[in-house]
């Protein structure tokens, strides 16, 4: 592929003075366009040491309102990034809605100095090509615009490029062994990049390759590329019709149906509190336990707790964590997405909570509300929670590949039950706060989010992060079952 590329293209100074400012005016209007229409962009620029980057990256951002935009000089992975899944320190840079973010260099370090200098194993740069192609797949079908420049030249460009960076004091600084060594072994890079434009290149998010040999036709090329980038995403949506949200099915009630998941739970499962008291402290004593093998053996781990309301999360959630050292672990209330959040990609704020390695983290409520209370009340489009479904799952494998434990519990109640324990809430003057007019309006739409439920547990229960069904009627069985579930999954991952 770059041995068809003509490195000899050039722009006269003349033509550039023609060209050049009309396309710094069009990419001024580009990004007051984007604010206006809350879309995102990501610029990506790679390419050979020496090839021009920075330039291109210092005037790009004198033509962008400051408040607009953020570029991220990307190096090698800080101790804190390298404990947590390698794709976690991008997931936090992404922009807002609106907001360019302009990466000089970017994840695809990983299947490039990774590769070449042998840092990552060759299963793991493999396994990295499948994690970018869906990460920036997820991105693309959200409405980002991302626009990826490979900036090229030869070896012997390079060389020449280095050699007048040394002879100049105030650059020397810029060329070192690393920068040699690439030159030297052009060959090898050359091969890995090939690898790179090939396996990555897609529809949504394509590869643009820039002759870097002259910097008027690289400013050139890159300006007119990601105005034409952004122009074309602002006229996709000016064309794309209102989407409509479907009602809701309501669960089929014919004598014939197939009973659902949820049907064939046993809710009269109970425990009494002799028995709940005896086990409930071995298990935490247990826990405690597990939570400090755990630390030492660098196992992150992740707890999450759907279910309907009043099926008692909160109380399963205070059981597990009166146990463990409160250094390890970490509760995540997930309400409501704040502005910020809902002006990123849904998942952004879930990757942003990761545990570190050796640490927990407990989410009450989680990444699952897109396919439950965002599906049912509206928040979100047909299209958008059928495509979670998917992402979820290559989220969840993402974390289990890094080494995560994932346990994903849902608390079944019946709707008698809930019923008594919103009255219950209601009058009890300790607890009336527990309970509101959404809690109510929720229950009138018991069979939708019965449906959205089971839809979730089927689509989303893998090998790799699988549900537990808590039977919680009675909430003395389902924290003991909770707790024993937890303890399994960390002995499993422990080597038990």
């Amino acid at each position: 592929m770059l041995e068809l590329v003509d490195l000899d293209k050039k722009i006269s100074k003349d033509e550039y003075r023609k060209v050049f400012p009309a396309l710094e005016v069009r990419l001024g209007a580009c990004q007051r366009a984007v604010r206006a229409a809350g879309v995102p962009v990501v610029v990506v620029f790679e390419g050979w040491d020496a090839a021009g980057k920075g330039k291109l990256i210092n005037r790009m951002t004198q033509v962008l309102d400051p408040r607009g935009f953020k570029v991220h000089a990307i190096s090698a992975p800080t101790e804190e990034e390298k404990r947590r899944p390698w794709m976690w320190r991008f997931w936090g840079r992404l922009p807002a809605q609106g907001k360019f973010a302009i990466f000089d260099r970017s994840w695809y370090g990983q299947v490039l100095v990774g590769r070449v200098e042998e840092t990552v194993a060759e299963h793991e740069w493999r396994q990295a090509y499948e994690e970018i192609e869906e990460f920036e797949r997820q991105l693309a079908d959200a409405g980002t615009v991302l626009v990826k420049f490979w900036l090229h030249i030869d070896g012997k460009e390079q060389k020449q490029r280095f050699e007048r960076l040394e002879s100049d004091p105030a650059t020397a600084w810029k060329v070192g062994k690393a920068e040699w060594k690439q030159n030297r072994n052009h060959d090898r890079w050359l091969e890995a990049v090939e690898a790179m434009l090939e396996r990555t290149s897609t529809a949504r998010a394509p590869w643009t390759v820039v002759e870097a040999t002259q910097g008027r036709f690289s400013r050139v090329k890159v300006f007119e590329t990601v105005a034409s980038s952004v122009e074309a995403e602002l006229d996709r949506r000016a064309a794309r019709p209102e989407p409509a949200t479907p009602p809701m099915p309501e669960p089929d009630d014919s004598p014939l149906r197939e009973q659902t998941i949820l049907d064939r739970v046993d809710l009269s499962l109970s425990l009494d509190r002799a028995s709940y008291d005896e086990q409930l402290d071995g298990l935490q004593r247990h826990l405690f336990r597990l939570e400090h093998e755990l630390y030492q053996a660098k196992i992150p781990a992740v707890v999450v707790y759907e279910g309907w309301d009043a099926a008692g999360k909160g109380g399963n959630i205070r059981r597990l964590t009166r146990g463990l050292d409160p250094r390890g672990y970490e509760v995540i209330p997930v309400a409501a997405p704040t502005a910020d959040e809902k002006a990123h990609h849904y998942l952004w704020r879930f990757w942003r909570d990761l545990p570190k390695t050796g640490h927990i983290n407990i989410f009450d409520r989680s990444w699952y509300g897109r396919v439950m209370v965002e599906r049912v009340e509206g928040f979100c489009t047909e299209e958008e929670w059928r495509r979670a479904f998917r992402e979820i799952r290559e989220f969840e494998r993402q974390l289990a590949e890094f080494g995560t434990v994932i346990v994903k519990f849902w608390l079944q109640i019946d709707a008698d039950e809930q019923l008594r324990r919103f009255e219950a809430r209601q009058n009890d003057p300790n607890k009336s706060w527990k309970i509101t007019d959404e809690d109510w309006r929720n229950r009138e739409k018991w069979n939708q989010y019965k449906v959205a439920v089971v839809d979730m547990l089927k689509q989303t229960s893998t090998t790799y992060a699988p549900w537990t069904i808590l039977e919680a009627n009675c909430k003395l069985y389902a924290r003991i079952k909770a707790l024993r579930t937890v303890a399994e999954a960390l002995e499993k991952a422990l080597g038990r």
